[in-house]
């Protein structure tokens, strides 16, 4: 429960409590904010290198 504490202090989960029940939520919009600054720009890179190569191999290039 520390850790959900944790995340849930950083807006990374949404908490809602029904009576004795507690509900966990991943928050989508920090997550897809931390990939757009952080990830994005490295996997474009790598995702044009992936087609690049799938492309070549479909061709027969070596």
């Amino acid at each position: 429960m520390q850790h959900l504490a944790v995340l849930e202090k950083a807006d990374l989960v949404i908490v809602k409590r029904e009576g004795k029940f507690r509900w966990n939520y991943l928050n989508s919009i920090p997550i897809q904010e931390i990939y757009d600054r952080w990830i994005h720009q490295y996997a474009r890179k790598n995702v044009q290198l992936l087609k690049s190569l799938k492309t070549d191999l479909e061709s027969g290039k070596k």
